[in-house]
């Protein structure tokens, strides 16, 4: 066989042979036209497996490039189908609790809402009497909740994340106060609309109305006109009031209770007399005939005004039968609504009452937050607007938490470096100061002060052994910058004499007179040159210190050089002079 592969190298027996038995030559020799004898096959029964072993070789070789090329896809995510995908988290959701009666069901409004688009609502429905809680620095604020649903007590708590508060935490007329709850929910720094600054600070009428007249000294009274009232802190100073008839109103009351018209003087000294039992303070305002009452509510950035017409006779038009109407919205009362919403830090829910006299005149005499009943054809519409004005803070509040920075996070690089000049450049300086600056040329100069050159003349940074340039020639790139690693060595001490060893020349070279030149900042050309051509005998840390400093130096240079600055270089220089050739 071997014979024959020598052969059929040698192309002049090739070119005799016929064609066929050329092509028969050149089948493998597990062919079964191979001219080979059986008793050579026998003979050799190995080669054929070689090429079966070479095949398996390169089948094996193909699968593992081809697994290897399948993992490296995978991983640069090129195929999808390899990596399965995680399944996804499912997120806490948050929770909303709503305090308010059981007649409204806050629940189906928050329905399918999202919090940021991925946090889901849960919301829990109490009124103030059925809550109580406990607040900690650190833990937040649990909530204990009791509640009757369809005759069954139910008992909740939970750790909520926002608060809807659509009831009056502080009511004398019921005798209810739920003030504690509040601070309780302060304490454990709950968010809630309207916020609980706002809601503590209408805990009292009159100091709700102290805002208002703020509000009316601001506008005027043609922009804001506010009813004429009078403050009574006791009974005591209740003995009289220029006109008749008049409303006196005690106390903190809701739903025109704890009103009463007085028409003279002897009625008056009667309703002294109740408020000295009710131990409460009093308000007085004139009567006015009015023809209806307005009320202008604003829910977030939405707006609606009413007209409320008595039909009862009752001089309260909150009392009674009562014909409403939803009127325009005018300019003069958007007025109204957008100044009372910036009290006490701004109300996402306030409603503006005012009273429409006979005459013609407006008078405004309340204004409300969001406990204010919604009233009129839209209350569904008002009860959504709510909804979605709570899911918006909600989600302004999960933003803001994830972008909070960390306190441990540093200043910004360009405001610290700054401040660090500030403070660590003078002492430094003042430290490095009596000892010349060791490896380079003389020390920069310090914010306002002189250029101060402490180093001998034999640290010129040229390689031609020229003397060094004086003060006023001295370049930027031969300074040093406040904090280098050279001035703190001379600082805690390193010596006067081994200093200058790494870039100062032998006392017996001839010095050339120094190069004369006007106090300016080197040009860029100058400044490569010097760069580019430091001494050969300056270690790799100074050359480095050179280059870094140039910046800095360049912006702190003074061309003001005093002679008596002059006069230390010159004793440095003999000072050195004198060391060097002893």
């Amino acid at each position: 066989m071997n014979f024959l592969r020598r052969r059929l190298s040698d192309s002049s027996f090739v070119a005799n042979l016929p064609n066929g038995y050329m092509m028969d030559l050149q089948r493998p020799d597990n062919s079964t036209s191979s001219p080979v004898s059986p008793a050579m096959e026998r003979k050799h029964p190995q080669p054929p497996q070689p090429s079966h072993s070479s095949s398996a070789g390169t089948s094996i070789f193909s699968s593992i490039s081809s697994a290897m090329k399948q993992t490296t896809q995978a991983a640069a995510g090129l195929i999808d189908h390899s990596v399965s995908p995680a399944p996804p988290v499912a997120q806490k959701p948050k929770i909303l609790l709503v305090i308010d009666d059981a007649h409204t069901d806050w629940a189906k409004y928050f329905q399918g809402k999202k919090v940021n688009g991925e946090f889901d609502i849960r919301v829990e429905q109490a009124e103030f009497s059925e809550l109580n809680l406990a607040a900690y620095v650190t833990g937040g604020c649990m909530v204990d909740m009791q509640v009757m649903r369809n005759g069954t007590k139910v008992v909740r708590s939970f750790k909520p994340d926002f608060v809807l508060i659509r009831q009056h935490a502080y009511s004398m007329a019921l005798g209810e106060d739920f003030r504690s709850l509040i601070i309780g929910l302060q304490y454990g720094g709950i968010h809630t609309v309207n916020s609980l600054y706002s809601i503590y600070n209408f805990c009292s009428k009159p100091w709700v109305f102290s805002q208002l007249i703020k509000i009316f000294n601001s506008l005027g009274p043609a922009k804001f006109p506010l009813v004429e009232q009078t403050f009574f802190p006791s009974h005591k100073q209740m003995l009289t009031t220029p006109n008749f008839p008049v409303v006196v109103k005690l106390g903190h009351a809701h739903a025109g209770m704890g009103k009463v018209k007085v028409e003279n003087q002897h009625d008056f000294r009667d309703m002294a007399s109740i408020v000295a039992m009710a131990k409460t303070y009093a308000t007085t305002e004139p009567f006015i005939d009015s023809k209806y009452d307005i009320r202008i509510q604003k829910i977030g950035s939405n707006y609606k005004a009413y007209m409320r017409t008595s039909i009862s006779g009752n001089w309260k038009a909150n009392t009674g039968s009562a014909m409403l109407e939803q009127i325009a919205m005018t300019e003069r009362y958007r007025l109204w609504a957008d100044a009372c919403a910036e009290m006490f830090g701004g109300l996402d829910i306030c409603a503006v009452k005012a009273v429409h006299s006979k005459d013609g005149k407006d008078y405004i005499i309340e204004v409300m937050d969001s406990s204010m009943p919604l009233i009129g054809e839209h209350v569904e519409e008002d009860r959504q607007l709510i909804a979605d004005l709570v899911v918006s803070k909600m989600t302004q509040l999960v933003i803001t938490a994830g972008s909070t920075p960390s306190p441990l996070r540093p200043w910004p690089p360009q405001v610290q470096p700054a401040s660090m000049k500030s403070q660590t450049g003078p002492q430094l300086g003042q430290l490095s100061q009596p000892r010349p600056p060791p490896q380079g040329g003389p020390r920069q100069p310090q914010g306002s002060q002189p250029a101060r050159t402490n180093a001998p003349p034999q640290q010129r940074l040229s390689p031609q052994g020229q003397q060094p340039q004086s003060p006023q020639s001295t370049s930027p790139q031969q300074q040093r910058s406040p904090g280098s690693p050279q001035q703190v060595r001379s600082a805690t001490g390193s010596s006067p004499v081994q200093a200058p060893k790494a870039g100062v020349f032998p006392p017996q070279q001839p010095r050339p007179p120094a190069q004369g030149r006007a106090p300016s900042q080197p040009s860029p050309t100058e400044t490569s040159k010097q760069q580019a051509t430091p001494h050969p005998h300056l270690n790799k840390s100074q050359s480095l210190t050179n280059t870094f400093s140039i910046s800095e130096s360049s912006q702190r240079g003074n061309a003001n050089e005093d002679e008596a600055k002059a006069e230390t270089i010159r004793n440095l220089r003999k000072s050195f002079a004198s060391l060097f050739s002893d």
